[in-house]
């Protein structure tokens, strides 16, 4: 199973130089997991920078996974690693759904970088 944060979820919608990363796990519709929190991230991130016409189409291709709400189970596993790696709240959310889940985490936030079952890859800052 595997999960995608929503950085690169962000960057496969962008197509941008880490999309072909991401392709694989979302792709993979079948065993893709996508936190309920993810939705809200990427959704309000679409609005901001494109429409919530679009925001709603990608919200539709993030469903095409089984979609993960935060439980209580999930919610305390957050409260857990967020204390563990110094983290802030949604990225918690994401590690411990994909740990309740026995899911690999899908990332290029670098805070995630050493941690297990979590697939890394750095952001490339594009130069201007």
């Amino acid at each position: 199973m595997n999960i995608v944060d929503s950085s690169g979820w962000l960057e496969y919608l962008a197509d941008g130089p880490n999309a072909g990363f991401f392709a694989k796990p979302i792709e993979g519709i079948k065993e893709l997991l996508v936190p309920s929190i993810s939705i809200y991230e990427v959704f309000k991130r679409v609005v901001q920078q494109k429409s919530e016409n679009e925001a709603l189409q990608v919200v539709a291709l993030m469903q095409q996974g089984q979609v993960i709400n935060l439980d209580p189970s999930i919610a305390i596993g957050a409260a857990h690693v967020s204390l563990q790696y110094q983290m802030p709240m949604a990225d918690a959310i994401m590690l411990a759904t994909a740990r309740n889940h026995k899911a690999v985490l899908w990332t290029q936030d670098s805070h995630f970088k050493g941690v297990q079952n979590v697939n890394y890859k750095m952001a490339v800052q594009s130069v201007k």
